[in-house]
């Protein structure tokens, strides 16, 4: 094994043991992080804004968008958080950010016409520059997701029968409606859930994948091209009803996926809320121990090929199986969760909440 490759196995081992460790600690109260030297470490933001768009750069930097128009930056590991939010965004709710680097960052603004936008930073987020605007009153935007720093796309929920796909290939300084024909069509009352930026979701060069619910059945539809054409494929986690379906996905590549969701209405049950695909999301099969819980947010832990991180209002879970088992090691609320290639794992939600997976090292 080379020196790269052990680093990298460190690395994952000494997170796999951190999310363990939540275990062992004594147990937290809901929105708590237990006292241990390894598990969540929450820090301190300074607003009470609830953080849906997370997006991690490496142990250092992270940015994080929500409601009331927020967006935080730090670039000390979350020992301090800047508030850099667009000028004039209070009455926006931003539901996605992808990061590039400490300076550059794409926030989605969600809502039916106008209010879905999207802006762009270069600066830090010292100044933003509003790149999309949507005209279309029967459009709505849900997520976004880059293949790289050029080459992105956001979703709308259906708009005539089919899911409208906003592409762009300069980094987020301008976008283009792509044409529907290779879009399958949507299903009565199918649409997308905006509730941790996860809804659509890229690995590699060109494969990404979209995620729905409120349909009779949840499904996951892919493209191989970047949009252009798209397969659907039925899910096991339950939907018949608008509260119901998949709300999060994550790919390690572009054949390992997880799927997570369920129930988000807090008096209904959650059964089979989460499902495994082996095969680039051409079939899925249910977890034989799934999250006992609606969980909104899925990642895999960096440089691991079977552990993953699930969040959702009521805790977080930790599979070291691909998906198949789950078993809750935190009861802290969080909507979303994310890891980065250097080694760290990042989660966020309602209350100004953002905490760091810390080793203990």
């Amino acid at each position: 094994m080379t020196s790269m490759g052990k680093t990298r196995r460190m690395m994952s081992v000494g997170l796999i043991g951190a999310a363990l460790a939540l275990t062992l600690a004594a147990p937290a109260r809901a929105g708590e992080t237990p006292t241990a030297a390894a598990g969540w470490q929450v820090t301190p933001t300074g607003t009470d804004a609830r953080f849906r768009g997370l997006a991690p750069v490496d142990h250092r930097t992270a940015w994080a968008a929500g409601s009331k128009g927020t967006v935080l930056r730090t670039t000390d590991g979350g020992r301090s958080w800047r508030n850099v939010s667009p000028a004039g965004a209070g009455d926006l709710e931003f539901r996605d950010v992808e990061a590039f680097d400490a300076r550059r960052a794409v926030v989605l603004a969600i809502g039916e016409g106008e209010a879905s936008r999207v802006l762009r930073t270069e600066d830090g987020g010292a100044t933003w520059t509003e790149s999309f605007r949507n005209t279309d009153a029967r459009a709505f935007y849900d997520c976004m997701t880059f293949f790289d720093r050029r080459h992105g796309l956001a979703m709308s929920d259906p708009v005539d029968g089919r899911y409208r796909i906003l592409s762009t290939r300069d980094g987020g300084r301008s976008w283009q409606v792509l044409p529907s024909a290779g879009m399958p069509d949507a299903l009565p009352g199918e649409a997308g859930f905006a509730a941790s930026g996860q809804c659509l979701v890229s690995a590699g060069p060109r494969d990404v994948w979209l995620a729905t619910g409120g349909g009779a059945i949840a499904r996951v539809l892919h493209s191989a091209d970047r949009g252009l054409t798209w397969t659907a494929t039925d899910t096991p986690v339950p939907a018949g009803d608008p509260a119901r379906g998949v709300f999060g996905l994550a790919f390690r590549d572009r054949t390992h996926g997880i799927a997570v969701g369920g129930d988000y209405r807090k008096d209904q049950p959650s059964p089979q809320a989460g499902a495994v695909s082996t095969d680039g999301g051409r079939t899925w099969r249910p977890s034989a121990t799934p999250p006992p819980a609606y969980r909104s947010g899925v990642a895999w832990l960096p440089h691991s090929r079977t552990a993953a991180l699930a969040v959702g209002p009521t805790g977080t879970d930790l599979t070291t199986d691909g998906g198949r088992t789950w078993r809750t090691v935190d009861t802290g609320s969080y909507d979303t969760v994310d890891c980065t290639p250097d080694g760290s794992c990042w989660a966020s939600g309602e209350k100004g909440r953002i905490a760091r997976l810390a080793t203990g090292s």
